[in-house]
């Protein structure tokens, strides 16, 4: 049998994929034909087929020892030497394919694989790819790599119309669907990454990277049980997978479920103990669970990883803030700005959080003043935008259309005031818009949409699209719920979207920023002489900054536990961040003016617990006259109160909220008023109740009302018994009072917006 017949059967039986008989018959023609470059080259071929990859690059040297003018020789020696990782040696191999034939668009496709494995040369791997497709426009395989690298560095304009003509040639491969898929999901175009990647797993049930990329479009859409159910068919398919097993988690903690996120988190770690992702969202849910030290010590472990990491020295900042370990926090927050400069949300959290600390409202503006320098000021529209904006026909005494932006219309505390405020608006005088800007879903989320007169469930929206849904909306009059605290959008303020813009509720301070116009207030918390600690103009509601309902009759108030006990119990169920030294030195000093009484503290953290023990036996109490507990369920926390004689409040930030549900149950709070206005919280809620005798406006001030109360337990009942009656018929209570006042306060900012200014003489 001739040569060249032995060459035609091996090249039948590699193309009919039986590659042993292939192997066979190329090497008896080899044995009879040592120098046969086109033998020892199809055999490299054979062994490159069957990832037989060193004996592929030993035939495929041979070949070329013999024939160094045939670029196809040099060609596979590239693929072989790119499938070995040796990324470097195959770009010189296809190189030299190229010298030989520079219009070869396969030795153009192979270099710019070899530069795009080399990791370091990946534009010398897209003009690769672009040369290809000049030769042979309708090479599908470079079309998706040309996108690949396009969308890895966020070239995302160009990369999707190149992944989407690979498709369109090539709909057959799973994998140009996938890749279309993930580059439509990183441009937050999640419904139409859904029936691409639904297409790809049409022709490849098992296809993971489609399953995992559906997920994240299907989570992107707010379909979570959805996307669940992919993750869960994904990790059937790998259950060694951590990023589906985090992903998991992340959309069941979205869906409210905590326990099934951290059993996904735990799973995740266990495949990969070092993955930050895992640590860090592990800490995050055990964060609302009040697992505070089991957080701390995973972000610890995470940074021991990646000490540089800006995300995860915030996320401790957030732990420790909680723990009630301020100091630390603040400490951390500006550790990750440095690292992350222009994260606003890492900056907000330093903002806010100084509030809890600084009893200076000069300091804090100034840190608020640099974060709108820093994140808002580059928003501002031009001034032609906020020209137009101003030139809009929007007559002075029209339906104004308010806007409220929250994250938190939702079972939270925000809805104890937006309830009484949303039940008493004026529906015929003001169009009520409500836009719920993060967070979940839940029956309480059903209850305030309601009471609305359009709603707009704006979560999956970036700032710049919420800014844009709002002034489309055409709102007039846009309020702020939420400013520096968690998941806010003061970067969709930022973008002016509407006129006139507040900020109120989230709590009584300041933004910094130009964008926002006024604050709500009340004359208590900002008596004259304040105004200096702003950047907004103050607008004084008459009576009082809230207006409270706590959405439920239950629990009742009982009777005073002292009466029984025969000692009176002191208790703040404050947020620990509240408690700092300041506030510890006060108590101390009430609890050494009442030898027999006792303290109760919300403290979740193990560690915060013994730290506020040592405290107090510094200061000469015995440690064990504190007793803790760890955060409940709205309504056992309420019961909790049927434990307390009397509320200690906390500075330089009163208890706003706590207080107020402390005198729901009866439990008058004694409050010492602070220099910010964060600090007269008490003062304010006090002042509604005729109590102003209760807060104190000097330290000793402050013993002196608790101790003397402690010692009158007649007057403590009879005060058990009557400050619920005495809340309900207050301003604090009135809802149609303080619907009322707010109107008026949003009438008079839009008529300041709308009416004529003076022509400025050049």
């Amino acid at each position: 049998m001739t040569h060249d017949e032995l060459l035609q059967i091996a090249a039948d039986r590699h193309r009919a994929g039986e590659l042993d008989e292939a192997r066979r018959v190329y090497r008896e023609l080899i044995r009879s034909a040592p120098d046969h470059a086109l033998a020892h080259f199809r055999l490299g071929l054979v062994e490159l087929t069957a990832k037989r990859l060193e004996s592929a690059l030993a035939e495929l040297d041979r070949a070329i020892a013999l024939d160094a003018g045939q670029a196809r020789f040099h060609l596979a020696r590239a693929w072989s030497l790119a499938e070995l990782g040796r990324a470097g040696e195959s770009a010189l191999a296809a190189g030299r394919a190229l010298d030989l034939e520079p219009a070869d668009a396969d030795a153009w496709f192979a270099l710019g694989n070899a530069q795009y494995l080399d990791g370091g040369s990946r534009p010398r791997a897209e003009a690769a790819y672009r040369r290809v497709l000049e030769l042979s426009p309708g090479n599908a395989a470079a079309l998706t790599n040309l996108g690949t690298l396009l969308l890895a560095r966020g070239a995302l304009d160009e990369a999707i119309p190149a992944l989407e003509r690979a498709v369109k040639i090539d709909p057959g491969q799973p994998g140009h669907a996938v890749n279309l898929g993930l580059a439509l999901c990183r441009r937050g175009s999640f419904a139409s990454a859904v029936p691409v990647l639904e297409s790809a797993l049409a022709r490849d049930a098992a296809c993971v990277e489609a399953l995992l990329n559906l997920g994240i479009a299907l989570q992107g859409l707010g379909e979570l049980r959805q996307a669940a159910a992919r993750y869960r068919q994904l990790i059937e398919l790998e259950p060694r997978r951590a990023d589906a097993h985090i992903n998991l988690g992340n959309v069941l903690r979205e869906l409210g479920e905590p326990s099934g996120a951290v059993a996904a988190y735990t799973t995740a770690l266990e495949l990969q103990p070092a993955s930050i992702g895992a640590l860090n969202n592990l800490a995050g849910v055990l964060r609302t669970r009040g697992r505070l030290d089991e957080a701390e010590a995973l972000l610890r472990r995470a940074l021991a990883v990646d000490a540089g990491n800006a995300v995860l020295h915030d996320a401790l900042g957030n732990v420790q803030k909680d723990a009630g370990d301020v100091e630390s926090a603040l400490a951390e927050f500006r550790v990750a700005l440095e690292l992350d400069p222009d994260d606003a949300a890492i900056h907000s959290n330093l903002a806010y959080s100084l509030s809890f600390a600084c009893e200076d409202g000069a300091e804090i503006l100034a840190e608020c003043r640099r974060w709108n320098a820093r994140h808002a000021a580059p928003l501002r529209p031009g001034r032609a935008a906020l020209a137009a904006l101003a030139a809009e026909d929007r007559p002075p005494d029209r339906r104004l259309r308010v806007g409220y932006v929250s994250p938190d219309f939702r079972e939270h505390c925000q809805a104890l005031f937006m309830t009484p405020l949303l039940e008493h608006h004026d529906h015929d005088r003001f169009e009520i818009f409500g836009y719920a800007s993060g967070g979940r879903v839940d029956a309480r989320t059903r209850q305030l949409a309601a009471l609305m007169d359009v709603w707009r469930d704006a979560r999956r929206l970036d700032d710049a699209s919420l800014s844009e849904l709002i002034r489309g909306d055409r709102i007039d009059v846009l309020v702020d719920l939420t400013m520096h605290m968690a998941k806010g959008r003061p970067l969709a303020f930022a973008r002016r979207p509407a006129p006139v813009q507040l900020a109120w509720l989230a709590y009584p301070g300041t933004t910094g920023m130009d964008a926002v116009d006024y604050r709500l207030s009340d004359p208590r918390l900002d008596p004259p002489g304040s105004e200096q600690s702003y950047s907004e103009r103050t607008l004084l509601l008459p009576d009082s900054f809230w207006c409270y309902s706590p959405l439920a009759a239950e629990p009742p108030v009982n009777a005073l536990p002292a009466l029984d006990r025969r000692h009176v119990t002191f208790g703040c169920l404050n947020n620990p961040c509240k408690i700092t030294a300041r506030t510890l030195a006060l108590w101390g000093g009430v609890m050494r003016a009442v030898p027999g009484a006792r303290l109760r503290l919300l403290a979740p953290s193990q560690a915060n617990r013994e730290r506020l023990r040592r405290s107090f036996e510094s200061q000469g109490v015995d440690g064990g006259r504190v007793d803790f507990q760890s955060y409940l369920p709205r309504p056992e926390y309420l019961r909790s109160y049927h434990g307390i004689d009397i509320g200690l409040d906390t500075l330089p930030y009163n208890g706003h909220t706590t207080s107020l549900d402390a005198l729901w149950m009866g439990v008058p709070v004694v409050t010492r008023v602070g220099p910010t206005c964060a600090g007269r919280a008490g003062l304010s809620q006090l002042h509604q109740l005729g109590l102003t005798e209760l807060a104190a406006d000097s330290d000793p001030g402050f013993v002196l009302a608790a101790s003397v109360l402690a010692r009158d337990l007649g007057r403590l009942a009879g005060l058990r018994e009557s400050l619920r009656r005495r809340l309900e018929r207050s301003a604090l209570m009135d809802g149609a009072r303080f619907a009322a006042a707010i109107e008026t306060a949003y009438r008079a900012a839009w008529h300041n917006h709308s009416r004529p200014r003076p022509v400025q003489s050049a």
